[in-house]
């Protein structure tokens, strides 16, 4: 008898933001494959019998590692077991959640799809930036700070979208936002890097573009970085919340 993998979203961090059915696999799970960005608080969730595979990727063993995660989730789901492969974020936004399927349904294992939310969505707008805002960003671009092979993205297709939200691209910033400048971004243009996104742990370091392409702007990964207007309004959400809170006082 087969069992089942599910590409489970463990969203951006807080174990709040985990969807109803992602609880309920996690909480049922025999096996769990879980990456570098899920949190200690998500995995507490997780059945207390279940076995926990740490499948996480450093730099520059990419490759070596997806290959034994594929080999795990194929022996672990013929053998009948109830799989989780637990991702952060969403499973389908460079969460490489369409190759393993992909991988698994070629195989024969049968898969089913649990979004997470996020990364690219909640953590700028719970730090008080919205993607969007009428008058100011009509749209927005999500993107991934390498390319496959190691590569830094292709900057051109971005130069016109009123904001983008980059992730991992912390290690490459200072190359990735010259490339930008290079493309017809404005080296004024404001940005900002969200460390540790809806966990206590949660920094924001608001600069320029042109800084950051200086090697002026200190950030620790994981971040997640916007770039564009729209990064003005968390100073302008923040007075807000501190005239607030300061009439309540």
């Amino acid at each position: 008898m087969k069992g089942k993998v599910y590409l489970v979203g463990a969203g951006p961090g807080d174990p709040e933001l985990l969807t109803l059915r992602a609880v309920r696999v996690l909480q049922e799970a025999e096996v769990v494959l879980y990456d570098r960005l899920v949190s200690p608080a998500v995995l507490e969730l997780v059945h207390p019998l279940a076995q926990l595979h740490y499948v996480g990727k450093e730099r520059g063993e990419q490759e070596r590692v997806q290959g034994e995660i594929l080999a795990l989730l194929l022996a672990h789901a013929r053998s009948g077991r109830k799989v989780v492969r637990l991702k952060g974020g969403d499973p389908m936004v460079y969460g490489r959640g369409g190759e393993e399927w992909a991988f698994l349904a070629r195989e024969g294992i049968a898969v089913e799809l649990v979004p997470g939310v996020s990364s690219a969505l909640a953590v700028p707008g719970m730090a008080g930036i919205p993607l969007t805002l009428r008058g100011v960003a009509g749209g927005f671009a999500v993107l991934s700070g390498h390319a496959q092979g190691g590569g830094l993205p292709d900057c051109t297709p971005y130069a016109g979208v009123d904001t983008l939200v980059i992730l991992m691209g912390v290690g490459e910033r200072a190359r990735i936002a010259g490339a930008l400048i290079a493309a017809g971004r404005r080296p004024g243009e404001p940005v900002a890097f969200i460390e540790r996104g809806t966990t206590p742990e949660e920094r924001v370091v608001v600069s320029s573009l042109g800084q950051v392409a200086e090697g002026k702007v200190e950030v620790q990964s994981p971040a997640v970085w916007v770039v564009g207007e729209v990064v003005r309004l968390r100073e302008r959400l923040r007075a807000v919340e501190l005239a607030a809170a300061g009439a309540v006082g």
